[in-house]
């Protein structure tokens, strides 16, 4: 029975040093550029989604909406734009996605190039999505962490003007649905 305990916490340590170090190497990434003031930078925490708890929802889709926020623990985001580093900026960011990431959609236009990636628990609930977004002249890399729904963040997204989102609703249809994804592919 102690060999059975040892074994269960050796495997619970090792689950949670490979979720932190996946959210380590990107977060290494808003590290390295937070201090630079040609980047925007936006921070949300989870005090602050939970304060959108306490709104009084007056539709049961802005209940739904709430409910998502709800579960999120944090938003960070950091953009540049008129950069005339954004395709490296693109490559570097890209290259940090941990393998335990999966590719969910690309799109890619004659200006930007944007890919999201989701990192899921064992009980296939998705806990971050990655969004990495470059152009010729601008560079986006969003993380939301928590508990995602993805049909909500897009209504979230749609509500907010984050382009780029709203295709994520028609990816969760159903409300059971595992979101369809491709194994990742780091060609940027």
């Amino acid at each position: 029975m102690k060999l059975m305990k040892t074994i269960f916490a050796a495997a619970i340590i090792a689950f949670a040093i490979n979720n932190a170090s996946a959210q380590e190497a990107i977060g290494r990434f808003f590290t390295k550029y937070q201090n630079d003031e040609s980047f925007s930078q936006v921070t949300v925490s989870s005090k602050m989604f939970n304060l959108f708890t306490n709104m009084d929802a007056e539709t049961a889709e802005d209940k739904e909406v709430i409910d998502a926020i709800s579960k999120l623990k944090g938003l960070r985001i950091l953009a540049k734009e008129d950069a005339a580093d954004a395709r490296a900026l693109y490559k570097e960011a890209f290259g940090l996605i941990p393998k335990d990431y999966e590719e969910l959609m690309s799109v890619r236009d004659k200006d930007r190039d944007m890919k999201f990636f989701i990192k899921e628990t064992s009980a296939g609930k998705i806990s971050e999505l990655l969004m990495v977004a470059g152009g010729a002249k601008s560079f986006m890399v969003l993380s939301l962490f928590g508990e995602v729904d993805l049909k909500q963040v897009s209504r979230i997204g749609k509500k907010m003007d984050v382009k780029g989102l709203e295709g994520l609703e028609k990816i969760n249809s159903k409300p059971d649905a595992k979101p369809a994804h491709k194994p990742n592919s780091k060609n940027p």
